[in-house]
């Protein structure tokens, strides 16, 4: 044992000696061109590519290297095993990971196979810099097969980005805007007003039939998911959606669980307070993509009805100047408050040239009446899906007994959930009826808030159904009342006829006489 320490010291001694020779005799500059051949040698027949991207850019930051860093601790490093970081930036709603200083992860790509190393080394001091630079110098190493550049570049790089941005969008609170009263701009010059938007409404809350709601989430998915197919075919990347119906059948929580469900900002746009088409147009150039653009009740919020069925509008009157040549103010500003937007601006704003100032955004209406609505509004390209947010059905009611009374199915409870099945349809209830009768008796338990509520159902299916009665008894009283006066009004017209017969025949004996 003490031969090998022995021997093991004398090595070492002779490798000391030899580096102080070669460090007296070779000089530094000889040593590192001597360094950069040889690696210049060892990657010529390396099957491998590498590339850096660092941190710091000049003197800003590099975006490419916060995109990987990201997409590195979202998608590939928890499934590699490698060592994170954990974090949480401000205004999120999530955690994030982050990849540990030299620690390499493995990733794939179009069936390619590639590895992430992080590299953090101390930076020397350069001298004096107007901006503080960090204490480290960070790097992300990226290594490829040389077959494979081709392939993954510059693809690779573009799926980091574009998967970076959706995390860290989806990372974050979302937003819900209202246009500023008339037109205001806020500190930041934007006339939109947000607050966080916290509504908990998703499709599996939602009280809607099953089929419906996968039909409405495909067709979302198609949208998110049609970058190429809208480049494709040329159309402006937005669609639309009508939900109109009732009032109280859920069309607001649809659009909370359409938000939710992409993970988009909502902007809810009020026209009472646009006072001009061009108004409007600044409105949507400062909306952002993956973002939903919201008009509620439609119909009440400004004359935008059939125009078909109604007269031709009486024009304005004009503030007249008086004889001294100056206009009434009174007059004139009677004038200005009457303006607003019209059906044409409001057509241009869904399907305009203007409305493809942007990418990737949804135009929600709602309305009551739907009838009421003009036909160029409703058309394929400005509402291109219309869904009809009916009354509750009894798939819906079950979505609700889940939701407020975590009901599972019981046995106790069959007979109850017939009688529910039964009247549910003939009721005609709204879910946010049904939602205030099962809050009110939630804490009362399952069977006896469900048996308060088939009562109030049936209560109000007989209401329905006798209040039908009665319209039908009165509709056969007006038609009985018509079949017993139409002889009388048959018979007039005879006697006219006989008189006129009379009168003919007293003037023809008056010509013999004559």
């Amino acid at each position: 044992m003490r031969e090998y320490w022995t021997a093991l010291a004398s090595l070492m001694g002779a490798v000391a000696f030899m580096q102080g020779f070669l460090h007296a005799v070779f000089p530094p500059e000889l040593r590192a061109a001597v360094a950069r051949l040889l690696g210049r040698m060892t990657r010529s027949f390396s099957p491998y590519c590498y590339f850096d991207v660092t941190e710091m850019d000049g003197m800003s930051n590099n975006e490419i290297y916060d995109a990987v860093q990201l997409y590195l601790s979202s998608t590939a490093a928890p499934s590699s095993g490698a060592r994170l970081s954990l974090t949480r930036p401000h205004n999120a709603s999530s955690f994030t990971f982050g990849l540990a200083a030299s620690d390499r992860v493995v990733d794939a790509f179009l069936g390619a196979a590639v590895t992430w190393e992080h590299v953090v080394a101390p930076r020397q001091s350069g001298g004096f810099s107007w901006r503080p630079l960090p204490e480290e110098k960070r790097r992300f190493t990226l290594r490829i097969r040389r077959g494979d550049r081709e392939k993954l570049l510059p693809a690779y790089l573009d799926h980091i980005l574009a998967t970076a941005q959706e995390i860290r969008r989806r990372s974050q609170d979302r937003l819900l805007y209202t246009n500023a009263r008339g037109g205001a701009m806020d500190g930041r010059g934007l006339p939109w007003d947000p607050v966080p938007f916290k509504h908990p409404s998703t499709f599996d809350t939602l009280a809607m039939d099953p089929d419906r709601k996968e039909s409405i989430k495909a067709d979302l998915r198609d949208f998110a998911d049609g970058s190429a197919f809208y480049e494709r075919t040329g159309r402006a990347w937005k669609r639309g959606y009508l939900l109109y119906g009732p009032p109280g059948t859920g069309k607001s929580s649809m659009i909370a669980a359409m938000a939710n469900f992409l993970g988009y900002d909502v902007y809810d746009l009020e026209l009472t307070e646009v006072s001009s088409n061009a108004e409007l147009r600044k409105l949507l150039m400062k909306t952002t993509s993956k973002s939903i653009i919201v008009i509620e009740d439609i119909d009440c919020s400004v004359d935008l009805t059939n125009r078909a069925a109604l007269p031709a509008p009486a024009p304005k009157p004009r503030p007249r100047p008086s004889i001294d040549g100056s206009v009434d103010q009174d007059a004139a500003g009677a004038a200005a408050g009457r303006s607003s937007i019209t059906l044409s601006g409001l057509l241009n704003f869904t399907d305009g040239l203007w409305s493809c100032c942007g990418s990737e955004r949804i135009f929600v209406f709602t309305t009551n009446h739907i009838e009421k609505l003009d036909p160029a509004l409703l058309r394929s390209g400005r509402m291109d899906m219309h869904v009809f947010m009916s009354y509750c059905s009894f798939p819906a009611l079950k979505i609700l007994l889940k939701n407020y009374l975590c009901f599972q199915g019981d046995a106790d409870c069959a007979e109850v959930m017939r009688g529910l099945e039964e009247w549910i349809d003939a009721a005609e209830i709204t879910p946010a009826d049904v939602s205030e009768v099962l809050i009110k008796n939630r804490r009362n338990g399952e069977k006896q808030a469900m048996e308060e509520l088939l009562d109030v159902i049936k209560a109000r299916a007989e209401k329905r159904v006798g209040t039908a009665a009665g319209r039908k008894d009165g509709e056969v009283e007006e038609e009985e009342k018509r079949a017993v006066g139409s002889p009388k009004e048959g018979k007039e017209p005879a006697a006219g006829n006989d008189s006129c017969e009379v009168g003919q025949d007293e003037e023809t004996d008056g010509k013999k006489q004559l």
